[in-house]
């Protein structure tokens, strides 16, 4: 994973994500409201609570990545999973061969 930019970037790209996976009422979602109320809350953290300043923004970056690695590993699956046994036909055709003919036209 690249080292995390931005916040307000982060926060952006993280809310792209969850609107390609919820669709169009990503905003009634409860992952929409946590994160917004994360952020909210976490703008500046505190060192007395032993917490790093970038602790957040890394968490939301690191989860961002997930999110996209998991929307990209359904987008290449769909695309590429095999789609059952296919015909000695059909086979021969995708690697642009005919069959031989039968004597008798059975085939």
């Amino acid at each position: 994973m690249a080292a995390p930019g931005a916040p307000l970037r982060t926060l952006r790209a993280l809310l792209r994500e969850l609107r390609h996976a919820a669709g169009r009422s990503y905003r009634d979602s409860p992952a929409y409201r946590h994160v917004l109320a994360a952020f909210r809350q976490h703008r500046v953290t505190s060192e007395k609570l032993c917490r790093a300043q970038q602790e957040l923004h890394f968490q939301a970056a690191t989860y961002l990545c997930l999110l996209r690695s998991v929307r990209q590993h359904e987008a290449l699956h769909r695309e590429y999973h095999g789609r059952g046994e296919r015909s000695p036909q059909e086979v021969a055709g995708l690697v642009g061969f005919r069959l031989p003919q039968q004597p008798g036209g059975k085939g």
